[in-house]
């Protein structure tokens, strides 16, 4: 990644005589001689102990961090905000759920632009994190990608029946009707989120996975991949090859994120499932990139689709299910080999 022509931007900030003094701060940092002759790719990840769904972001970013430095560039951390649904649900937190996501894309793109770096890893993990990422990678058009942080595993109470967050919303409901006591009530609460990763049915975080995956702008079965799954730490290390290839190609999000694929995001949903959440941000995620949507095309894919998907909140199963069965590659291999779906688009893996 030594080649000026993949650090068009990084080179503004670090090469000549006149740049020393920039130089001078990014070695207080850890900078190398042979670091200002590489592409500077930003990581923004959203680390935080307030949710389960971020809580091992930090861990992420450091392989991921490797796996970018051993392609040959030159990662830089950053952070951004993110705020829990499922902690704030039913206060007047939930006002600012919403806003977060813009905040997010305009704190990625801040610092992104600002500091001049090549491409982006973005490394979400809650609602809101992940349309954010995405509106600042349609913003700022350069080389990116993302890595879901993943979904948890399903908890399992002392009865063996497999949980998740909306089981404690449910068993409140159920205590107050009188069809539940309160030692079971409380046996679920203690053991609906066993550790790291977002919520794991159906919800907004995996649904906005799974359409991003669909849309090409992750790593394939990135949606699915349990958070404490090994394979999520390879797809950490494997990013750093795939915005290689990225820069290489000059292949950029606009490239990526297009009408075709955008209706791919809309099947992949649709057949899941997913939150209705996906409307809106994948509209605001359009609308950075300049592709017209609107809700008449939600309507018209849902109108063709066959809903497969038996996960959470209306079925039985979890995300982390769906991944030991062949995860959104197999639904949309599936979909494909029904005529449902465009697999003819480009993906940040240089394939289709």
């Amino acid at each position: 990644m030594a080649d000026t022509s993949k650090r068009p931007h990084s080179s503004v900030v670090v090469d000549g005589n006149d740049r020393a003094p920039a130089r001078s701060m990014l070695r207080a940092v850890g900078f190398t001689d042979a670091d200002f002759k590489k592409p500077q790719i930003a990581i923004a990840g959203s680390p935080s102990d307030l949710t389960p769904c971020n809580m091992h972001l930090g861990e992420l970013a450091e392989h991921a961090t490797k796996g970018i430095n051993d392609a040959g560039g030159k990662a830089v951390n950053f952070s951004t905000i993110t705020v829990s649904d499922g902690i704030s649900m039913g206060t007047k937190g939930m006002r600012y759920s919403l806003v977060s996501r813009d905040v997010i894309a305009d704190s990625i793109e801040t610092v992104w632009t600002a500091q001049h770096y090549d491409a982006n890893v973005s490394l979400p993990g809650c609602d809101k994190n992940m349309p954010g990422a995405l509106i600042a990678m349609g913003r700022v058009n350069r080389p990116a990608l993302m890595i879901y942080g993943g979904t948890i595993r399903a908890g399992a109470c002392s009865r063996g029946v497999k949980l998740d967050i909306e089981d404690s919303f449910q068993a409140y409901g159920e205590y107050l009707a009188g069809t539940m006591d309160d030692d079971r009530r409380q046996d679920i609460v203690r053991h609906a989120c066993p550790g790291p990763g977002a919520c794991g049915g159906m919800y907004t975080a995996n649904t906005m996975a799974s359409a991003i995956e669909a849309m090409g702008m992750s790593l394939p079965f990135s949606a699915s991949t349990p958070a404490d799954d090994p394979g999520k730490l390879d797809e950490c290390a494997r990013a750093g090859e795939a915005i290689r290839l990225l820069l290489e190609r000059d292949i950029k999000p606009r490239d990526i994120m297009t009408r075709p694929a955008f209706e791919n995001a809309i099947v992949v949903t649709m057949a899941l499932g997913g939150s209705t959440n996906a409307v809106l941000h994948l509209i605001a995620m359009a609308k950075a990139v300049g592709v017209e949507l609107g809700l008449d095309d939600f309507q018209r894919v849902s109108d063709r689709i066959p809903f497969l998907a038996d996960l959470k909140p209306s079925g039985k199963h979890v995300m982390a299910d769906l991944h030991d069965v062949g995860g959104v590659p197999g639904v949309m291999r599936l979909l494909a080999d029904e005529g449902l779906i465009d697999d003819s688009c480009q993906t940040v893996t240089g394939k289709t």
